[in-house]
């Protein structure tokens, strides 16, 4: 079985053949990873793209951008206006596509513009697991996952972190914040603000492990398993600060916080799909 030792000596040679590069770099580990590997092979012919989105909280952007130029590496701060393409903002299943088409496709136009004839992302083996439309998007696009090329999962990528002495090793996995809302539920800024704030709310009374799933009227919170009492007892406030945010009802979700909750639908959605189309 290969260690993460010989994995990493076959990412620098990885790295080390491509001469340039430019890094979509989004301030978590997996990204992290990549910038850091590529400035140590490749020195300065390395850029880190940071990409504003009405999607990701303004505190992440920032965060990134400090974090690459603290490493000593050339930034690029650039941004996107998703909720203006009408695939993303309808929030379909394949809106995930469009949202990666959209970034991967803006990323290869600043690669032209300013000479770099490779652009990495984070990607890893782990994401070939889960419904990941964006994977199709970035072949399309030929973007290079280096990390997934070099066979490379969650755990070794916080081991290698943690050998790199990047501060980010343990840092939670943050997403679109398009994950919080049903499939069909039209996004706009004011509900994707509304999500936002009470979330912030939440990560500031002590729940770091949160997600506000949208369901119209109703906040569905999810929180680690072993703080889901912690939050009952404290509901008063929480209600009343969630409401305060636009929401009628606030309810706590029994299973606890998960990632990609919304995608446990999408086996229901597809046989609605089909059973409509045979109608």
């Amino acid at each position: 079985m290969t260690n993460i030792h010989e994995k990493n000596r076959q990412l620098g040679e990885k790295l080390k053949a491509m001469g340039r590069v430019m890094v979509a770099f989004s301030g978590g580990v997996d990204s992290a990873v990549v910038l850091k590997r590529a400035q140590q092979e490749l020195g300065d012919n390395v850029l880190a793209v940071v990409v504003a989105s009405e999607l990701f909280r303004e505190s992440e952007f920032t965060a990134a951008v400090k974090f690459a130029e603290n490493m000593g590496v050339q930034v690029h701060q650039t941004e996107m206006k998703e909720l203006e393409n009408e695939h993303i903002a309808a929030n379909n299943p394949d809106s995930w596509y469009h949202s990666k088409k959209l970034l991967y496709s803006h990323l290869n136009e600043l690669a032209k513009e300013m000479d770099y004839p490779y652009v990495l992302d984070g990607m890893i083996m782990d994401d070939e697991e889960d419904f990941r439309p964006g994977l199709r998007a970035r072949t399309e696009e030929g973007i290079r996952s280096v990390l997934q090329e070099a066979n490379i999962y969650k755990t070794e990528v916080r081991e290698l972190a943690k050998e790199l002495d990047l501060p980010v090793w343990n840092k939670l996995a943050s997403c679109s914040l398009a994950s919080r809302f049903p499939y069909g539920t039209r996004l706009n800024k004011r509900i994707v603000q509304q999500v936002n704030q009470a979330e912030l709310y939440l990560k500031g009374i002590g729940f770091d492990e949160v997600r506000v799933r949208y369901h119209d009227n109703v906040a569905r919170i999810e929180v680690a398993s072993d703080k889901i009492n912690e939050l009952l007892g404290r509901r008063e406030e929480v209600q009343h600060k969630l409401v305060s945010l636009g929401f009628d009802y606030v309810s706590v979700d029994l299973r606890g916080y998960r990632t990609g909750s919304m995608n446990e639908v999408l086996p229901e959605l597809s046989e609605k799909q089909e059973l409509a189309a045979n109608a």
